[in-house]
C-alpha cells in the first residue's frame, strides 16, 4: 500500500500496515495494541534470511562486453554479509522497542495522560520548555537509549537500516478487540544529526520525516524561523507521544561536536526523550563521537542508558574476516574466476584493514581495473592488481589506512575517525563469537534452499530494474512489491532473463498508469485554481497565502479604501 491513501483526515505517504494483532511470548507485552501490532521476535535465522545480501552475477554476464560487465560489477555495491555484530544490535532494537512501548500502552490512562499533559505545556510556549521534566517525572518510562559507535565506513548506518526495515514503519489501528481504536502508530524514525549540531535544523529535520511518512505539515506548522528552538522540541515530545514512536534513530552524531553551544542542550534532550517522554533512542556516530561520552558531558552517558556497541574492524586472523571475504570473493565478473590464496588474502586485508566499504571497494574497483588491462589477457586478480588498485584508485584515503597499519597512535589522531579509543567503554560485540559457527553454517545452508534463492533473485531484479531509471511514476519500493510478484508467481528454475523481461512489462503497465492519474489529479487542479495554487505552493515549501496573494485572490484591505 504505497500510493496515497486518506484514512481518518490523514493521508498516509510512506509504507504503512494495518494492524494485525499477534499473541505475544511474554505476558508484559500482551493487551498492548503498540506491541501486539509489531511482527513476531525475530529468530537468529530470521535475521539472518532478511538482512544477508548477494548480489547475483551469471555466466552470461560474464561473457558479456567489457563495457557491460563494468556496469554489472556495480552490484557488488549492494554486498551485505551477516555478521555476529548484527545479531548483537537486531537484538538491542528489538528489546528497545518493545520495552519503550510497556509504560506507553495506548490503553493505559498514564499514556493519555502523557499526552494531555504536553498538550498543556504546549499552550503555554514561554515557559513550557522549563517544566517539561517537573510535569510529567512522575510517570514511568521504561525507554532506554543505545549508543553505536564505530569507525567510518564500517557498516553502522547500512545495517541499522537494514534492521529497521524488518519492521513496518508505521502501522494503522481501527479496531482492537472488537472495540473502536483508531490510532496511528510510528515504529521506527531515522534522522541525522545537522553538520553543524544545529539543535533547531534537528528539530525540523524531525518534523520533515513525519511530513513525508504522513502527509501532514508539521514542518511549515512548527519549524518556521521566528519559531524558539526550546518551543519546537516540546512540538518533538508531543508528537512523539501522540504517534507512538518506538525508536528514534539518530545518525552522524559526531556532528555535534561542531556545535560549542547546543552540545549540552541536545544530549539534555536526548535524556529528557528516553527518560522522561519514554520514546527509546539509537545514537549513532563514528569514533569522533566517543568524545561526547567523556569530559564534563555526563549527560551522554545518561543518553546510553543500555549501553554502547563499540564497532571496530575486523580482525586478519578472525573467523568473521575469514568468511566475509570468502563469501564477497565469489562474486567475480571475470572470464577466469580467481582463487582465493593466502597471498591474495594478505594482500587484500593489507589494503582495506578490515573496514566492510574500503574492502568492497577495492574488491569492484581492482575487477574494473583486470577488465581494462589489455597485458592481463586471463583477466585474472593478483596481489599486484590489489595493491596497485589500493594505490591509484584509493589514493585519498591512504594516509588514513597507513595510519591504521602502522598502528601510529600520533598519525590517527589527525584523522578522529578512525579512532578507536575505549577507555572504560567495554568492547561487547567480540562475545558473539560463539555464532560464528552457527552463522556459517546457516548461511551455507540457507544459500542452496529454494527460499533463498527467490530472495536473492528479488533483490537483484529489483535493483536492476530500479537503475534503469524510465520507470519515473514509481520509487523503489513500488518496483520491489512488482518484482516480488512476479518472481513469486513464476517456477523457481526461470531463466532470470525472462524474469527480468516480465517484471520491465509490468513495470512499463503500472509507470503509465501512475502517470494517467497523475494527469487526471492535474486536470481536476486546473478546474479548482484555489486547491491547485495551494499544490503549487506546499511543493516550493512556501505558504499558501503568499501565493494567493500574488494570484490577487487576497487584497490588501487598507488599498481597497483608496
Amino acid at each position: 500500500m504505497r500510493n496515497l491513501k486518506k484514512i481518518n483526515n490523514l493521508v498516509l505517504k510512506g509504507d504503512f500496515e494495518e494492524a494485525d494483532y499477534k499473541e505475544q511470548d511474554l505476558s508484559e507485552y500482551s493487551n498492548n495494541p503498540f506491541i501486539e501490532a509489531l511482527p513476531p521476535i525475530f529468530s537468529e535465522d530470521d535475521v539472518l534470511e532478511r538482512f544477508m545480501v548477494t548480489p547475483r552475477i551469471t555466466e552470461q554476464d560474464k561473457l558479456s562486453e567489457t563495457n557491460i560487465r563494468y556496469h554489472v560489477l556495480k552490484r557488488i555495491k549492494n554486498f551485505i554479509q551477516p555478521l555476529p555484530i548484527h545479531f548483537e544490535v537486531e537484538r538491542r532494537l528489538s528489546t528497545l522497542i518493545r520495552r519503550g512501548y510497556l509504560a506507553r500502552n495506548p490503553l493505559d490512562k498514564s499514556f493519555f495522560e502523557r499526552i494531555r499533559v504536553l498538550h498543556e505545556l504546549r499552550e503555554d510556549e514561554k515557559e513550557a520548555h522549563k517544566y517539561i521534566e517537573e510535569r510529567i517525572n512522575y510517570i514511568r518510562s521504561t525507554a532506554d537509549s543505545l549508543a553505536i559507535i564505530g569507525i567510518s565506513g564500517i557498516g553502522k548506518t547500512t545495517a541499522i537500516e537494514r534492521l529497521l526495515s524488518m519492521y513496518p514503519q508505521v502501522i494503522k489501528h481501527e479496531l482492537y478487540k472488537v472495540q473502536f481504536f483508531n490510532r496511528t502508530q510510528i515504529v521506527w524514525l531515522k534522522i541525522d544529526c545537522p553538520y553543524d549540531g544545529s539543535l533547531s535544523t534537528l528539530c525540523k529535520s524531525f518534523f520533515k520525516a513525519i511530513d513525508d511518512l504522513l502527509g501532514t505539515h508539521y514542518l511549515e506548522k512548527f519549524g518556521y524561523f521566528q519559531r524558539v528552538t526550546s518551543t519546537m522540541l516540546l512540538y518533538m515530545t508531543s508528537l512523539a507521544s501522540l504517534y507512538g514512536i518506538g525508536v528514534l534513530v539518530i545518525d552522524e552524531l559526531q556532528h555535534l561536536l561542531n556545535s560549542k553551544h547546543e552540545q549540552e542542550e541536545m544530549l539534555n534532550f536526548f535524556v529528557t526523550l528516553s527518560n522522561t517522554v519514554g520514546i527509546p533512542t539509537v545514537l549513532i556516530g563514528t569514533s569522533k563521537a566517543q568524545l561526547l561520552f567523556k569530559g564534563n558531558f555526563r549527560q551522554a552517558r545518561r543518553a546510553a542508558s543500555d549501553g554502547s556497541i563499540i564497532w571496530d574492524r575486523m580482525a586478519e586472523d578472525s573467523e568473521e574476516w575469514e568468511f566475509f571475504l570468502e563469501t564477497l570473493w565469489n562474486i567475480q565478473c571475470l572470464k577466469e574466476h580467481t582463487e582465493l590464496s593466502d597471498e591474495l588474502k594478505k594482500a587484500f586485508y593489507d589494503e582495506c584493514q578490515g573496514i566492510t566499504a574500503v574492502a568492497v571497494n577495492l574488491f569492484i574497483l581492482a575487477q574494473e581495473r583486470v577488465l581494462f588491462d589489455e597485458t592481463n589477457i586471463d583477466e585474472k586478480i593478483t596481489p599486484q592488481v590489489l595493491r596497485q588498485t589500493a594505490k591509484v584508485d584509493m589514493k585519498i584515503i591512504q594516509p588514513m589506512l597507513n595510519a591504521i597499519r602502522k598502528n601510529n597512535i600520533k598519525a590517527m589522531y589527525k584523522y578522529e575517525d578512525i579512532m578507536i579509543n575505549l577507555d572504560d567503554l567495554m568492547i561487547n560485540h567480540k562475545k558473539g563469537t560463539e555464532y560464528e559457527g552457527r552463522v556459517k553454517d546457516a548461511m551455507k545452508e540457507r544459500l542452496n534452499t529454494l527460499n533463498y534463492k527467490r530472495r536473492d533473485t528479488i533483490e537483484n531484479l529489483s535493483v536492476e530494474v530500479s537503475a534503469l531509471g524510465i520507470f519515473n511514476a514509481l520509487d523503489a519500493n513500488d518496483i520491489r512489491k512488482l518484482v516480488t510478484k512476479v518472481v513469486e508467481k513464476q517456477p523457481i528454475d526461470i531463466e532470470y532473463n525472462q524474469l527480468k523481461l516480465l517484471a520491465i512489462q509490468q513495470a512499463m503497465e503500472m509507470n503509465q498508469k501512475q502517470l494517467q492519474k497523475v494527469t487526471s489529479k492535474e486536470k481536476q487542479l486546473s478546474n479548482l485554481p484555489l486547491l491547485a495554487i495551494r499544490e503549487k505552493a506546499l511543493a516550493k515549501k512556501k505558504h499558501p497565502y503568499d501565493y494567493l496573494k500574488q494570484s490577487n485572490f487576497i487584497r490588501d484591505p487598507i488599498s481597497e479604501l483608496f
